[in-house]
């Protein structure tokens, strides 16, 4: 990290931290206060009036209801309202409900701000990398911050679903394949969201999604059908979930997908049984997009009325978007298929979050304020340093990085070098900044180079089966094999005649995301003849991966000498990666998922249970008789560009007793020449037990910044949450009297090695 960079990241850590603290004189209302203003409102409240706030309705033009939105707000139907960042629509629809709705009842207005309002951060995956809870919590607190000065107050984020298919589109939503690194940053967005009590002014409440499993789809395709065994599903899928409700989460969101043959949207034993007696949620269940009424395409439900009552039995408090809700419960409580009492339980959850929010005191935004919100200049600069900090450098032969700023000419190459949208990525708000490109970027760095630019061809969606994202690229007519080779050529030529290449691949950001699952990683489009041409130019070359999931860049970890993973970076991801590759920023981000060298090592993570054949056995090298076992980078992997040095493993007993706790201490030093950041991992195997347990499994780390010769302690403590397993024979959560491996370094292959024993 550049002083700079430091000195900036310091002064907004000062800026959230005294905005945070000026928010703990929030009134805390107590549970008591709570649920009796609750009962008293729900006294007040007829059926219809409560099975309106069950009923989120769909605020967009493109929702289609012959009845207006304000209508609805003036008949009682909503509790809530989303898909719309029409500040004026949400603030007329928050004062009819509060002055023309008998009950008078404050809206939640719901949108997907999934990593940032105007000003956009990483994308998920990205944040993830960069194994930074606390600049993950401040990146959300400044999302939260602009977004609820429109008038949202709920944010359907975050996504918390393990993903260990990278096939599967929304893996680039999440935080990857690692329950343990899942459940910091679930808890860090949560926390960034709402801030420290729900009710804080300038945040919103989090919906964590999606409850529960939705990442483990047959084949990495969107919405299909994941089945999980009981000791996977709690050991692996829950954590993170377990720990964004710890941390508070408002409302959870359920999921779409069958899970184990019940589909989640409709499956009591998910929501009620695993949910809210053993996760300890007390807050309300929102379903994903008309998935009440999609029990029927499921074949869980025969009719409406049928997943209406299948929906409320499994404990979903409100119907997102289908009406099911609205149409149907009074019907099926006037014939006594569900009782008035089972709805009254149902809304005292939603009455619940809006008085812990204060709605009632205060529905409504000034929004006076926003804009002035929306413009400061710090929100924007800080993207560049999350950006800078979700940077991952997987290659860099012979010092190739960083690049020499004296450089006299560059070629910059490929379809995404100047697509400064598709930076951003998937799930961006419609009004979002769009920062430069790279090329732009680029340029703005060296003004006195030659910068050549050559897009090098295209890259295209082969189906286009999602009529939510534009598509106007892909639309356009396709280049022919002639000016395809066209286009190779003068990207050779530009790259023979430049001092270095600068070769930007990836995927465009139609191509991650809800509905853009993928059969194959390979590059798109034609750039990996690109790619080849290119390196065979003779020139040194750089290639920027521009991306939500990991692609198949094995050819080019053979013969390119660097390669720096970029993500979608959000707004000032260009300038961060500018920064990156001319050293003014020193990558110090990790993987967060095993990099596989191709999709049919798919499904492969690093937490794998050791076989009667282990990979580490000399006679078992590869399973496969065509390609490595092995990945082409390691879970935690990541370079700097400079070195570090791990050491003096230590821990305070060789044995700990059932219950306590175990400190375990290392030493890691900047060996090389310049500052970096290192983050140091621990991982443990438990060798023998009532169960085979994963190879490694990640138990603690830490971001730290060293200087130059500079040696750093980290500690970590191992006690009952780190140790313990959820046992598919004793139905619960035991740690066992064993024998312990644990290691310590900057990845999942870390080296520096130590035992300790468990005794009862």
């Amino acid at each position: 990290m550049s002083t700079r960079t430091a000195l900036f990241f310091c002064a907004i850590v000062v800026l959230v931290t005294s905005f945070l603290a000026a928010q703990q004189n929030t009134p805390t209302l107590t549970d008591d206060q709570v649920n009796a203003r609750v009962e008293s409102i729900l006294q007040q409240m007829n059926l219809h009036e409560k099975i309106g706030q069950m009923n989120q309705l769909g605020a967009a033009e493109w929702n289609k209801d012959p009845v207006s939105f304000e209508e609805h707000a003036r008949r009682c139907d909503a509790g809530s309202f989303l898909w719309t960042i029409d500040s004026k629509l949400m603030d007329r629809l928050q004062h009819v409900a509060m002055t023309e709705c008998r009950i008078k009842i404050p809206l939640l207005f719901g949108y997907d701000v999934i990593h940032g309002y105007r000003a956009m951060f990483p994308i998920p995956i990205g944040m993830a990398a960069s194994w930074d809870p606390a600049m993950v919590e401040k990146a959300q607190t400044i999302a939260a911050l602009e977004a609820s000065s429109t008038g949202l107050n709920w944010d359907f984020t975050p996504m918390v679903d393990i993903a260990r298919d990278p096939r599967w589109g929304r893996i680039v939503e999440g935080a990857g394949e690692d329950p343990y690194l899942g459940a910091a940053i679930a808890r860090a967005q949560v926390l960034g969201l709402q801030g420290p009590q729900l009710g804080t002014p300038g945040h919103m409440v989090a919906s964590v999604k999606h409850f529960a499993g939705y990442g483990a789809a047959d084949g990495g395709r969107d919405y299909d059908s994941s089945y999980i065994s009981e000791e996977l599903f709690r050991n692996v899928y829950l954590p993170p979930f377990h720990a964004a409700i710890k941390a508070g989460a408002g409302t959870v969101m359920s999921a779409y997908m069958d899970l184990n043959d019940v589909p989640a949207s409709g499956n009591k034993w998910l929501l009620r049984d695993i949910l809210r007696r053993d996760l300890g949620f007390r807050g309300f269940v929102i379903s994903d997009a008309e998935a009440v009424k999609s029990l029927i395409n499921h074949g869980y439900a025969r009719d409406m009325q049928d997943a209406a009552y299948k929906g409320i039995t499994a404990g979903v408090n409100m119907d997102m978007a289908s009406k099911t809700y609205l149409d149907n419960l009074e019907g099926l409580v006037k014939a006594g298929k569900v009782k008035e009492a089972d709805i009254d339980e149902m809304v005292r959850q939603i009455l619940a979050i809006k008085v812990r929010m204060g709605l009632f005191e205060h529905p409504y935004v000034d929004l006076s304020k926003s804009e002035a919100i929306l413009r400061d200049p710090s929100h924007r600069q800080y993207t560049r340093v999350a950006a800078q900090r979700a940077m991952v450098l997987l290659r860099n032969e012979n010092h190739t990085l960083p690049l020499n700023k004296d450089l006299k000419s560059v070629a910059v190459i490929g379809p995404l070098a100047d697509a400064a949208k598709d930076l951003t990525g998937s799930w961006g708000v419609d009004n979002a900044t769009v920062g430069p490109s790279i090329l732009a970027a680029i340029r703005a760095k060296l003004p006195s180079a030659r910068v050549e630019y050559v897009a090098g061809g295209e890259m295209k969606r082969a189906f286009l089966p999602v009529d939510w994202i534009d598509h106007s690229r892909e639309d356009a007519k396709p280049m022919t094999p002639e000016e395809l080779a066209a286009e190779v050529n003068k990207s050779v030529e530009a790259a023979k005649a430049a001092d270095v290449t600068v070769l930007v691949l990836g995927e465009n950001s139609t191509m991650s995301g809800e509905g853009s699952s993928r059969s194959t990683l390979v590059l798109p489009g034609n750039q990996q003849h690109l790619l080849e041409a290119i390196a065979g130019s003779g020139k040194p070359v750089v290639i920027v991966l521009i991306n939500g999931r990991p692609l198949d860049i094995t050819w080019a970890s053979q013969h390119v000498p660097a390669i720096l993973e970029a993500w979608y970076g959000g707004t000032e991801a260009a300038n961060a990666i500018v920064d990156t590759l001319f050293g003014d920023n020193n990558p110090g981000g990790k993987l967060p998922f095993t990099w596989p060298r191709s999709s049919g090592q798919i499904p492969i993570y690093y937490a794998h249970n050791r076989t009667q054949a282990p990979e580490d056995d000399p006679k078992f090298t590869s399973r496969y008789w065509d390609v490595s076992t092995f990945p082409l980078y390691p879970f935690g992997y990541g370079l700097s560009y400079t070195q570090f040095e791990f050491s003096n493993l230590h821990l305070s007993s060789p044995t700990v007793k059932i219950g306590d706790k175990l400190e375990v201490t290392a030493e890691v030093q900047n060996t090389g020449s310049v500052a970096g950041d290192e983050v140091a991992q621990l991982y443990i195997h438990q060798q023998a037990g009532s169960a085979s347990r994963p190879v490694r499994q990640l138990k603690g780390f830490e971001r730290i910044t060293l200087a130059p010769g500079e040696k750093k302690t980290v500690h970590f403590t191992l006690g009952k949450d780190e140790l313990s397993y959820w046992s598919g024979q004793s139905k619960s959560w035991i740690e066992e009297p064993e024998q312990f491996d644990v290691w310590v370094g900057g990845d999942s292959k870390a080296p520096l090695h130590a035992t300790f024993k468990v005794e009862p």
